[in-house]
């Protein structure tokens, strides 16, 4: 296989032609997929088979991709179909069915959707992400699939992504936010679309509580909590990858759509970026230059102090608030549960509590319920004894959904409750993503039972050969296996 290469920085790739030359002595050969971009080939008179795939839309080259297995596909919409081995893709089929919506919401708020085909590929288990954004084809991972669609808005994300990352990219990679930031704030106002606007403020709330955790376990004064990190000295773009640039991106975008005078006045500006910076790389230096020039002859923007925002590390310098009323009785039951014991010594389970607290309850709003217990719990950890009686009355231990599942073990894990043990490395085996891999390993490495860090330690040497690389690494630091 011969291909631009995709490493350095994020430039953009003119007319990119893939060469894949492959010989099979099987008896079915490695064919090119109907409905994927190539040329016929020439003609052979060997057993080597060559395909050329083109790429007619300007690419940064990083996310040049090629994927290899017996795969099959079940169409979605007439621009859209889902490929996975045939085991899984009519899970597939049914989880991701409402791409188009996706899609069209997107056009409808960033212009047209510029790369033709809009496919997904579900990736085996060790893939270490939600989603990667190739254009024409995103990878997902199968921890998708959890049965009943909930898990879907990372298509939105990676939909988001085909106008920002993949159209207007970052011009390297201290400049992620413009990609990732951009991108959580277009993913939201898609979901906004489809959902509510008080569905969009219960994830950007989310959000919000995501990123101080991650300030928090990081160290508000590190370098990589920073919207432009300083990585002049050689830092490893990988070892800086949180949800810092995610989050504390969405937050400066949301901030400044506010300070304008909101979305009405906003999002033409969104259009104008775009349309400007399309095809090509761009720096927060650009961006802002752009930003200034669009309202110049809005007052408000005079007081943005563009360098905190920028450089300093830690939490943003401007508080948003946005409206948690989805989230309301999530994070009530979370108080009613932690008040019951504060101490963290076992006691009876809060009065009137019961299976119908969560009656009707999709898993975003109990995961929002175990992320506020696990924030108010995060100095004194709850009694073991008090997970067994949430478990009686909620049965989560036996939940299949990734999220709610992630959410649980920590709290339990924190409580050494050794009864989730098995459920965790039943977790750790099964998946690579790294969303749940590193919180799990961090929570049993740091538990003050010594069993889970020496569970965290035999479970990784035993099954982290199954793992993305860059998973295999990033856990090894986080069980100080290896250094950053």
């Amino acid at each position: 296989m011969s291909a631009v290469p995709k490493d350095g920085p994020p430039s953009i790739q003119p007319d990119t032609t893939l060469d894949f030359d492959s010989s099979s002595t099987e008896s079915e050969p490695i064919t090119a997929p109907e409905g994927v971009p190539h040329l016929p080939p020439p003609p052979s008179g060997s057993d080597t088979k060559l395909c050329y795939f083109l790429q007619k839309v300007p690419i940064p080259s990083y996310l040049i991709a090629l994927a290899v297995g017996e795969l099959e596909s079940r169409q979605l919409s007439d621009r859209s179909c889902v490929w996975s081995e045939p085991s899984v893709v009519d899970a597939a089929a049914y989880e991701f069915a409402d791409t188009a919506k996706y899609l069209e919401a997107g056009e409808a708020l960033a212009g047209p959707y510029v790369w033709g085909r809009y496919d997904l590929l579900l990736l085996p288990p060790s893939f270490p992400y939600g989603g990667m954004e190739n254009p024409c084809l995103t990878f997902v991972t199968p921890t998708l699939l959890a049965g009943d669609r909930s898990l879907t808005n990372v298509v939105a994300h990676e939909i988001a992504h085909s106008w920002t990352g993949n159209l207007v990219t970052n011009a390297s990679w201290e400049h992620f936010w413009l990609n990732e930031g951009w991108t959580m704030f277009l993913e939201r106002k898609i979901v906004g679309k489809l959902q509510g606007d008080a569905a969009l403020q219960f994830y950007a709330a989310q959000g919000a509580q995501s990123l101080a955790d991650e300030v928090s376990r990081i160290g508000p004064d590190h370098n990589f909590t920073r919207l432009v990190p300083d990585l002049s000295a050689g830092e490893d773009p990988d070892d800086a990858f949180s949800r810092v640039p995610y989050e504390k991106g969405f937050y400066f975008l949301y901030y400044l759509q506010n300070l304008v005078g909101g979305p009405s006045a906003f999002e033409p500006f969104m259009r104008s970026y775009l349309d400007t910076f399309a095809f090509k790389t761009v720096t927060s230096e650009q961006f802002k230059e752009h930003f200034l020039n669009h309202f110049k002859d809005n007052k408000a923007v005079s007081t943005i102090d563009w360098e905190t925002w920028y450089h300093a590390p830690g939490m943003p310098p401007v508080k948003n608030d946005y409206d948690t009323s989805l989230a309301t009785a999530a994070y009530d039951l979370a108080v009613k549960w932690h008040t019951a014991d504060v101490m963290g010594i076992g006691a009876p389970p809060p009065k009137g509590v019961s299976p119908d607290d969560i009656k009707g309850w999709g898993s975003e709003q109990i995961v929002a319920f175990l992320e506020k217990l696990n924030e108010l719990r995060s100095m004194t950890p709850m009694a073991a004894s008090m997970c067994r009686e949430m478990n009686k009355l909620y049965k989560l231990d036996e939940a299949k959904n990734c999220e709610i599942r992630c959410s649980w073990y920590k709290l339990c894990i924190g409580a050494c409750d050794e009864a989730v043990n098995p459920g965790v490395v039943d977790m750790l085996s099964s998946q690579g993503r790294m969303k749940y891999l590193r919180p799990l390993y961090r929570a049993l490495y740091k538990s003050k039972s010594k069993d889970d860090k020496q569970l965290a330690l035999d479970t990784f040497h035993k099954v982290s050969n199954k793992y993305h690389p860059i998973a295999k690494k990033m856990v090894a630091v986080d069980l100080q296996l290896s250094k950053q």
